[in-house]
């Protein structure tokens, strides 16, 4: 049995290497969203280079959230390849130690790595790409009619007044706030009757406010007004879950969110994915150990090539896109969300215990 003083002395050898790989895709996810962000708003008028760099800054949890299964397979790797190098393994072995004994460690800390993503890096992931869109939006100059009518709308109501479609450029507030908004109502026959370009639209009960708004009418000149309401019948329940991403809602709030819309007969699918997936996270964390160590075990032992690496990332990385590919079926509803989440990483699980026990116990 692997003594406790050797657990600690792997399980912190791949907590310090987890440590690097996060502070380097932290650093070149943060200059290329840096530079990506100069290149788009720098004509804007309100922009400023340190207001750039904290834009950029806070929606970094976001973009490294999406690359965590990656971080945990090239930690693995880059652990268990360190400690055969350095014959330390070769070591451990002799005294009796197993390889189920020592990949321990490395599983314990992707569970806890897969939680603090749950726990930490996802609320804030949530709350710094809101506040990094509502920055982003107030740098517009707020001329909406820019925004093409032809575009694919977000969201089409219905009231006693006719039918609206409603179209935006930025989405705000998980779904309630739109910045620079396209009101388009129609009469009874179809034809446009006229359109409202507003720098934000709020939802409130009943209606919508609008903000700065200028009215277009056929054969009429465009008129402005400081605030208009349009009414409506959508709930704000279903306006987040046609035009909020489920990645911009904090975990704690998916449970309340996905039983609030479910009330109102919305079925909710992309939420309740996103809220398995988030649970299935630290099992696939592990997973994704079980595969690196499929590969790097026996690096030292039979002079494993750069082949069999090779060979791991790509079957690390076959099975993120099959557990982006199910959570697609999942988000639309032809796949139960539960099932989408967890069978991809229940089959990989499976799989790099049967290739271990095959290798290491015949």
């Amino acid at each position: 049995m692997i003594g406790w003083t050797l657990a600690r002395y792997f399980f912190m050898r791949y907590v310090r290497i987890t440590c690097y790989f996060l502070l380097g895709i932290f650093a070149l996810a943060l200059l290329l969203d840096f530079t990506e962000n100069a290149n788009r708003m720098s004509s804007l008028p309100n922009y400023s280079v340190m207001q750039a760099f904290v834009v950029s800054a806070l929606r970094i949890p976001f973009l490294m959230q999406q690359m965590i299964p990656f971080v945990a397979l090239f930690s693995a790797m880059a652990t268990l390849i360190s400690l055969n190098r350095r014959y330390e393994l070769v070591v451990a072995r002799s005294v009796g130690v197993s390889a189920w004994q020592f990949l321990l460690p490395a599983c314990f800390g992707a569970f806890l790595f897969g939680l603090g993503t749950i726990f930490i890096v996802n609320p804030l992931s949530a709350y710094g790409f809101n506040k990094a869109e509502e920055m982003a939006a107030s740098w517009k100059t707020g001329k909406v009619t820019a925004v093409s009518a032809l575009r694919d709308p977000w969201l089409r109501q219905k009231t006693d007044e006719g039918e609206t479609i409603i179209g935006a450029k930025s989405i705000l507030n998980q779904g309630a706030t739109l910045a620079d908004a396209t009101f388009i109502t129609f009469n009874n026959d179809k034809s446009i009757k006229e359109r409202f370009d507003a720098r934000q639209a709020d939802l409130k009960p009943g209606f919508w406010q609008l903000t700065d708004v200028t009215r277009f009418a056929l054969a009429e000149e465009p008129v402005q007004y400081k605030s208009i309401e349009i009414p409506t019948q959508l709930r704000p329940e279903f306006v987040q879950e046609k035009l909020a991403s489920p990645e911009t809602i904090p975990f704690f709030q998916l449970p309340h969110t996905i039983k609030v819309a479910r009330s109102f007969g919305y079925s909710a699918n992309a939420f309740d994915m996103q809220f398995q997936s988030l649970l299935a996270l630290p099992a696939l964390l592990m997973a994704m150990t079980l595969i690196a160590a499929t590969v790097s075990l026996k690096f030292v032992r039979f002079g494993q090539s750069g082949t069999m690496i090779l060979g791991g990332v790509m079957a690390g990385f076959v099975l993120y896109v099959v557990t982006v590919l199910v959570k697609a079926f999942g988000d639309a509803g032809f796949v139960p969300p539960f099932v989408a989440a967890w069978v991809p990483v229940v089959i990989a699980t499976f799989f790099g215990v049967s290739f271990l026990l095959h290798k290491e116990d015949g």
